[in-house]
């Protein structure tokens, strides 16, 4: 079993402050795999009190130093690549094959592309010809605290780190405790990379311990937070005293409006990307809402999908779905598939408890419900898990306004061969990001959501943005 109980604070690594040991779990034996520590209050001042330090000669590096340093970090990214997917898989379940693809290459995407908006990003600018004397500046915002979960957890990482690294502020990360052992070696890759003492801290905790004190912090700036709406919630609640910027990637209940015109790829596609990385994506296309005139050719492919779907250990090759990542995920799942039986959604694929052969390890029947409602609670709540609910509709006016029936607002989906129907609910789809037919979102697009899905933007430019205030300056000269 892995030893991981330092944390890296001021360029070294260090012991707790007091012992608090933590197992990390394998979700696919239910063994431990490692053990970290569960920070303090006083190892998140340290980290806090190091990046405070840090920041005043961070925040003054030109550009060319920080892509230097940034340049040198992707390269030493991509050389661990096997390593990174090794602790993904050990510690949250990912598949090897996922975890060395769309896991490992998700950090990869983002620290290229972060690379690319830092290079052509401008820190300053006029505001305009009509006021030749007014100067606008963006900087950075100081001390951030960096909140990670544990589904995707390379993804978040370099989109919180790398966009806070270019954009000139120090930060202290905390990654979600379940999922730790990737975040711990990308701390490694940044001390090797060279990066000053202090400007990139990783303290390990849960919500209640280092997170609630991240949060509330008189020293922290900003806290740039991954996960539920419910943590969301309190997080911008225990910040508000303060007054510190809080950008909030949350959850989702994402439609795939599947109408009859639909290539006839587009109900499979929209299964596996349902259970992609096991329904672990709070932009996964949980909710397919079909045409009437098509809909049970829909439901017969959807099982169909589904019972083909293999589950297996995450330590195999192959192309299948992993566990889920806990014991307290795995009942969650469970209970919400029951309440869909309850609540009187028809089950054409999976269901209760585990798949054959599999008794240990937290593994979850690939499921799918027709004949669903809106109003059912498989339709309302964010399942976290491989459980797609199918939906009919009669008309396109009818599909919008299921869709958009939730509290949620990250991804929607529409599948149709009119580009004229694409693209007018495309405008109606009250979410931050709507994907037709399949096609994926480009490298820099914002990621992020309406709603309960939160307030803020990953990726690119505006990722990058996030980090960084705005001043006006007058009587600017250029002479």
């Amino acid at each position: 079993m892995l030893d991981k109980r330092e944390f890296y604070i001021n360029g070294q690594w260090v012991s707790p402050a007091q012992a608090n040991d933590f197992d990390v779990i394998n979700p696919s034996t239910e063994e431990p795999c490692a053990v970290i520590s569960l920070g303090s209050e006083a190892d998140a001042d340290a980290a806090v009190a190091a990046a405070n330090s840090a920041f005043d000669s961070w925040s003054q590096t030109s550009k060319e130093q920080r892509l230097a340093l940034l340049d040198k970090l992707y390269s030493i990214y991509k050389t661990r690549s096997a390593e990174m997917a090794t602790a993904i898989s050990m510690e949250m379940g990912a598949p090897l094959a996922l975890a060395q693809t769309a896991q490992w290459g998700a950090g990869a995407g983002h620290i290229k592309n972060l690379i690319r908006a830092l290079q052509n990003f401008e820190f300053e600018q006029p505001l305009g010809d009509h006021a030749p004397g007014n100067h606008i500046m963006y900087e950075p915002i100081g001390v951030c605290g960096l909140i990670t979960p544990w589904n995707w957890p390379m993804n978040q990482v370099a989109l919180k780190v790398i966009a806070a690294l270019a954009a000139g502020c120090t930060m202290v990360l905390k990654p979600s405790e379940i999922s730790p052992l990737s975040s711990l070696l990308f701390a490694e890759m940044i001390d090797e990379a060279g990066f000053p003492a202090g400007v990139f801290n990783l303290v390990n905790g849960d919500g209640p311990g280092v997170g609630t004190r991240l949060s509330g912090h008189p020293d922290v700036d900003m806290i740039s937070f991954t996960g539920s709406t419910r943590a969301g919630v309190a997080i911008s609640k225990n910040a508000a005293d303060t007054v510190k910027r809080v950008s909030l990637e949350l959850g989702g209940k994402g439609a795939n409006l599947v109408f009859a015109d639909a290539d006839e790829k587009a109900v499979t596609r929209g299964v596996r990307h349902c259970f992609n990385n096991t329904g672990q994506s709070c932009n996964a296309p949980t909710r397919m809402l079909v045409e009437r005139s098509v809909y049970d050719q829909a439901v017969a492919t959807a099982a169909d999908v589904a019972a083909k779907t293999t589950v297996d250990i995450a330590s195999k090759e192959g192309r299948h779905i992993g566990p889920v990542v806990s014991e307290l995920q795995y009942s969650k799942i469970q209970d919400l598939i029951g309440r869909g039986i309850d609540e009187g959604a028809r089950l054409v694929a999976g269901g209760l408890g585990k798949p054959e052969g599999l008794e240990r390890g937290y593994f979850v029947r690939p499921t799918v419900f027709a004949d669903v409602n809106n109003e059912m609670s498989i339709a309302r709540e964010e399942i976290f898990g491989p459980v797609l609910s199918i939906i009919p509709f009669d008309t396109e006016a009818e599909a919008i306004r299921i869709a958009n029936d939730t509290p949620y607002g990250l991804t929607n989906y529409i599948q149709t061969q009119d580009s004229d129907k694409a693209s007018r609910v495309a405008r109606r789809l009250r979410s931050g990001m709507v994907q037709i037919n399949g096609e994926p979102m480009g490298a820099g697009a914002p990621f992020g959501g309406y709603g309960q899905s939160g307030n803020g933007r990953e990726g690119g430019s505006w990722g990058l943005e996030e980090f960084l205030e705005v001043k006006a300056v007058t009587g600017w000269s250029d002479a």
